[in-house]
């Protein structure tokens, strides 16, 4: 029986341990499913971590656009990331930021595959 860590080595940590307990009783062809459209879609730390610091440089709130947060993206964008303090505690909690997105993500594609059943 196929494990989601067979089919995604890169991911890891926190991140694989929830994959691991949303995925636990599925059969090998819609684990394989999942893991093709949650690999394709979720988002890596390390690029929320550049997009962060890209934004103290002046374009702030790209890291929130594409974590979907978009309204939030737009203030960040019009305030300097809020006066660079959001956008320094989001560089700080980037890895948490991206977990997040990845949960909510992992969910939506297990909604979407027990739809198609």
């Amino acid at each position: 029986m196929t494990k989601i860590y067979e089919l995604m080595p890169d991911i890891k940590g926190e991140e694989m341990l929830i994959l691991q307990n949303l995925c636990r009783d599925y059969s090998e062809e819609k684990l394989r499913n999942f893991a093709t459209i949650y690999h394709t879609r979720r988002k890596d730390p390390l690029l929320i971590l550049v997009l962060t610091l890209v934004g103290l440089a002046g374009f702030a709130g790209i890291h929130r656009i594409l974590l979907n947060q978009i309204g939030m993206g737009i203030l960040y964008f019009f305030t300097g990331g809020l006066c660079l303090i959001g956008t320094i505690v989001d560089a700080v909690n980037y890895q948490q930021l991206t977990l997040q997105f990845n949960r909510r993500l992992a969910m939506e594609v297990l909604q979407l595959l027990n739809r198609e059943v």
